[in-house]
């Protein structure tokens, strides 16, 4: 099993609540958003066709892509409704100091 690999993304008040940020890290375009001051990250590719989920309208916890409409939670990265039909890569986050980080662990 490896460690995990949290690399800084942001600053809590680069990325204040209701905010959302995309960010490259190793290649992989991640959306990192604030919720009710609590931080997610999933891969910024929809799964049905790789569109970018961060551009999409955000109801809560679930964000629906903005070309053909399929939802996903945040949360946990799981797909809601088609016409995706696997889950959206989603990330570990934890706030160190002011710290924003993602556990990009490959």
């Amino acid at each position: 099993m490896s460690l995990p690999n949290y690399i800084t993304v942001a600053t809590t008040a680069e990325l204040p609540n209701g905010e959302r940020i995309v960010v490259e890290i190793e290649g992989h375009y991640i959306a990192v958003f604030n919720v009710d001051n609590r931080y997610y990250a999933i891969e910024d590719l929809c799964t049905h066709d790789d569109g970018p989920l961060a551009e999409g309208d955000l109801y809560g916890t679930v964000i629906a892509c903005p070309r053909h409409g399929a939802t996903f939670d945040i949360t946990t990265g799981a797909v809601l409704s088609f016409p995706a039909i696997k889950p959206v890569p989603r990330y570990d986050t934890r706030v160190e100091g002011d710290s924003v980080q993602v556990d990009f662990t490959r």
